[in-house]
């Protein structure tokens, strides 16, 4: 039980400095409809109140899970580092089918169907942004494409 609430006051803190440091991005004149400061705001909100969750209500006999699902964890980390360092030099539909694969591939583990979930999660959520929300994306890197 404590260790949970240990676990929610970590969690509260890094999402409330998560929050304040969204607050901190400048934005230009000529930004997105939507800015940049929103999605983070929205992101860090849903973790400081996902944590009072845990700080409030902790479960009475928390089960720690066992090493494999902590390596799962790591290559998911790793995967979404290298997905932030991807997105410039190659655009945003590659690297998000390639790391959204990954990620499905660990929920599911056939190879065929991860693939194409990322594949379809890569084109809709590029649709998705780009044209009902606005934003302004690069599908695939120009510097690539001549």
């Amino acid at each position: 039980m404590a260790s949970d609430r240990i676990f929610g006051l970590v969690v509260l803190g890094l999402a409330l400095a998560y929050v304040a440091s969204a607050f901190q991005i400048q934005t230009s004149f000529l930004s997105d409809p939507v800015g940049p400061k929103a999605f983070p705001i929205l992101i860090g909100s849903v973790a400081a109140i996902a944590s009072l969750f845990i700080i409030i209500k902790p479960d009475a006999d928390p089960e720690w899970p066992n090493t494999r699902v902590f390596g799962a964890l790591a290559i998911a980390v790793l995967s979404l580092i290298a997905y932030s360092y991807a997105l410039k030099p190659f655009g945003f539909i590659v690297p998000t089918a390639i790391v959204a694969s990954i990620l499905s591939y660990q929920l599911k583990p056939q190879k065929v169907l991860a693939v194409l979930a990322g594949i379809g999660l890569s084109l809709g959520l590029y649709i998705i942004f780009k044209f009902a929300l606005g934003l302004n994306l690069i599908g695939f890197a120009t510097k690539w494409m001549g």
